[in-house]
């Protein structure tokens, strides 16, 4: 196993050049399995954290996640970048003590949002989601983890499609000291060209979580690295609703069939 200054290292490394993706497991078991899979690092997920402890997403606690997180760091060899929600905190000191506990986890990345679950105003204001992205900073660099700090603007996430106010954001969050940005929801090729270049050369992380671009597409575009957000775990919940609904409405078992064979999956956890 890595050393945490190990994978921590492994992942800059990636975003020096190329692209790659970091599908997110929410469990240990789906992130060994990811890691047999040959990918080169991975990411948490929230909402496929609650849903596994049936919890609605953006409802499980800063003890679920560092749990989770620490977990997860311990089972496998590769990176992992936590999805850290808004960091817990909505003033920048609250996000610097809770980003320091989260580095303790032995995360190699952690990204802090600035959507305030509000849905009458969805996102911080401007100079506090800037001030929350600097405390994160200088939380990490105070510890000296070298963990990979990732800034997200959720706008489009939120029904504010504003790529103006979206490239602004995410060019003030890599000011304040991001390493990476994201701004999860973007669609269309223009747009993810648009981002990528405004924060250039800083490395861009593309949510695809839904039938679309490829990996190579991305990578045209500048992509530095793709996540999947909550799209495996939902994939995973698709085919236990879809058997089960046949078992509890027709009294029928045929999706079952479908299921992965038990002698693989005691093969990929025998180790």
């Amino acid at each position: 196993m890595p050393s945490t200054a190990e994978k921590r290292a492994t992942f800059r490394k990636l975003h020096e050049s190329g692209c790659f993706v970091i599908p997110n497991p929410w469990d240990v078991g789906s992130a060994k399995a990811l890691q047999g899979m040959g990918f080169k690092a991975l990411a948490s997920t929230s909402a496929g954290l609650a849903w596994s402890i049936g919890k609605a997403d953006n409802h499980i606690t800063l003890n679920d996640v560092c749990d989770h997180l620490t977990a997860l760091c311990a089972a496998v060899d590769l990176p992992i970048n936590a999805d850290f929600e808004n960091g817990f905190a909505d003033e920048p000191d609250g996000v610097a003590a809770n980003v320091s506990r989260a580095a303790k986890t032995g995360v190699a990345g952690l990204s802090i949002e600035d959507s305030t679950g509000d849905k009458a105003k969805p996102l911080y204001d401007r100079r506090l989601a800037i001030d929350r992205i600097r405390a994160a900073r200088k939380a990490i660099d105070d510890d000296r983890s070298d963990v990979l700090l990732v800034g997200r603007c959720e706008a489009f996430l939120w029904g504010m499609p504003d790529l103006k106010l979206t490239i602004d954001r995410l060019q003030a969050y890599a000011d304040a000291g991001a390493d990476c940005l994201y701004a999860p929801g973007l669609k269309s090729k223009d747009d993810i060209a648009a981002v990528v270049k405004a924060v250039h050369p800083k490395p861009f992380n593309l949510l695809i979580g839904w039938p679309g671009l490829s990996v190579a597409e991305a990578a045209d575009l500048g992509v530095r690295r793709i996540s999947v957000g909550g799209a495996l775990a939902r994939a995973a919940w698709g085919g236990f609703f879809r058997a089960a609904k046949e078992i509890a409405e027709k009294g029928t078992f045929d999706g079952l069939g479908t299921g992965h064979p038990a002698s693989e999956l005691n093969a990929i956890f025998s180790g």
